[in-house]
C-alpha cells in the first residue's frame, strides 16, 4: 500500500517534532536521497513502489555515495546536506524518517532493505534487531 504525501509528511513531522512542514519535507528529501544511494535493484523499486510519487523519485534518483556509508556517516552525511543541522539534530532527522519508512515497508522488505546495510541500520529505523 502506498501512503499518500501528507500521511508520509504528517507521520515525518510528528516523529521528529517539527514545527513546519517543510522542516519534515526537507529532512524526508536528505534522507530520503541517502538512502536510496545505498540501496540497490528489486529492493530500492519495491520501497519505492510504497512511497508517495514525490518522495519514490528522490528514492530512485540518489545522491551519489562512492561507499556504503556506516550509519554514523549517514548521519554526518544528513547533518551536511540539512542547512544548520548538527549530528544529533541530524540523527533527530534520520529516526524520524526511517522510523516512518519502516511503517510502510512490511516486515519482509524492511528485512531485504537491512540486508543492503552496513550493520548497525536497524536502529536507524528504529526497529532493533536481535544480535
Amino acid at each position: 500500500m502506498t501512503l499518500r504525501r501528507e500521511a508520509f509528511l504528517d507521520h515525518v513531522q510528528e516523529r521528529g517534532r517539527y514545527s513546519t512542514r517543510e522542516g519534515a519535507e526537507r529532512a524526508a528529501r536528505v534522507v530520503l536521497a541517502l538512502l536510496g544511494a545505498h540501496l540497490v535493484g528489486e529492493v530500492r523499486a519495491q520501497l519505492a513502489a510504497r512511497l508517495p510519487e514525490e518522495f519514490a523519485l528522490i528514492l530512485l534518483n540518489p545522491l551519489q555515495s562512492a561507499e556504503p556509508l556506516s550509519p554514523e556517516r549517514f548521519v554526518r552525511a544528513t547533518a551536511a546536506w540539512i542547512e544548520g543541522a548538527t549530528e544529533q539534530t541530524a540523527t533527530w532527522d534520520v529516526s524520524a524518517v526511517l522510523s516512518t519508512v519502516a511503517d510502510t515497508a512490511a516486515d519482509d522488505l524492511l528485512e531485504e532493505i537491512l540486508l543492503q546495510l552496513p550493520a548497525g541500520y536497524d536502529l536507524l529505523f528504529g526497529r532493533p534487531q536481535p544480535t
